[in-house]
């Protein structure tokens, strides 16, 4: 029963993989009107399902025996790391805050290993640091190549009529690299645990994994596409190739060395990398900043928090630790309670001074 269970929420993780992140990567094109709906869904979903089983195997790796060893994995231990990652992402969605679901999948199987003191600490600090260069790697590409595009010949090509169908072609095709790569990188989130608990063996585990992650994008991607199109029809067809371009490239070379990388966040930086070489440093508005850093921090340590509470309450019967997060919970929310209330007496103190 445990199996079933396990095994039904990893594919359903993988359907809401699909219907959110891959479905995103057509959305440039569609949003300018270069191809239909039905047809940019199902193209994405043919592109994804082979990115996850033609490249998908090293991540699987990663999150199934590279994090923690597979001996960490039991059954149980498996459906607690894939139900902390959904769940984290469904307090997320309940908040509005837009979490990474590779890095929820990853703080998970940490949260795991905290438990078992079996982290693999020199993986951990190989996929930290690519979390923390490569949104600046696609904000530099995007800087150089939005400044290569000014090139005056170049520029008079592109906003000739005739460089349209060529321009129209490119950013589908990149639309679908960038499918391939988030099926290569994301299928590892939803049935890399499966594979380290040997619920299911690393190919079937890619196979069914990127066919639910296409089913997912096919039937369930719309809404996304919608709202990723409508946001995004101001960008010009050679800036939307640079955005997918850049992060497609980035994710496909993370995936190739078995780490698994938020895409979300690398493409917001190749838009504001954009936006910079477009209009200076006014883009770089301290709230787009302060929530890339708040989505980098939470989305890994939200999934940990939660997968390491319910492995110590439900497998380990270990309540004191819970007690002590508890109580540092209860201390971090009445520091800042006070905080709030301080300001309005200093901001009083600070009047009677000036009198």
């Amino acid at each position: 029963m445990l199996t079933i269970i396990a095994v039904t929420i990893g594919l359903f993780f993988a359907i809401n993989i699909g219907a959110s992140g891959a479905a995103a990567s057509m959305g440039i094109a569609y949003g300018a009107g270069v191809i239909k709906k039905p047809l940019a869904l199902l193209l994405c979903s043919i592109t994804v399902f082979f990115g996850a089983w033609l490249g998908g195997g090293e991540v699987v790796k990663t999150l199934g025996s590279g994090i923690v060893p597979s001996s960490t994995f039991t059954i149980p231990i498996a459906l607690i790391v894939l139900t902390s990652a959904a769940l984290s992402l469904f307090l997320a969605n309940l908040f509005g805050i837009p979490l990474s679901t590779s890095e929820v999948a990853v703080g998970a199987v940490i949260g795991a290993g905290i438990v078992y003191q079996s982290v693999l600490v020199t993986k951990i600090i190989w996929i930290l640091l690519f979390w923390l260069l490569t949104p600046f790697v696609a904000f530099f590409i995007a800087i150089s190549v939005t400044f290569l595009l000014k090139n005056k010949h170049l520029k008079k090509w592109m906003e000739a009529p005739k460089a349209v169908p060529y321009l129209s072609v490119l950013v589908v095709f990149m639309g679908l690299f960038e499918a391939f790569s988030a099926g290569m990188n994301n299928v590892a989130n939803a049935v890399g645990p499966l594979v380290g608990a040997k619920i299911i063996s690393t190919e079937n585990g890619i196979f069914w994994g990127g066919l639910f992650v296409a089913g997912g994008a096919l039937l369930l991607g719309y809404r996304v596409l919608e709202t990723n199109g409508k946001k995004i029809t101001e960008l010009r067809l050679e800036e939307g190739c640079v955005i997918s371009g850049t992060g497609a490239t980035i994710v496909t070379i993370a995936s190739v060395f078995g780490i698994p990388v938020p895409l979300t966040q690398i493409t917001t930086s190749s838009i504001i990398g954009i936006g910079f070489a477009k209009n200076g440093k006014s883009v770089l508005k301290k709230d787009i900043v302060v929530q890339l850093l708040t989505v980098w921090i939470v989305s890994p340590v939200l999934s940990m928090v939660l997968s390491y509470t319910m492995i110590q309450m439900l497998i380990e019967h270990n309540f004191y630790p819970i007690i002590a997060m508890a109580g540092v919970l209860i201390s971090v929310f009445g520091v800042m309670s006070l905080m709030k209330k301080q300001k309005p007496g200093m901001a009083v103190h600070q009047e009677i001074v000036k009198d």
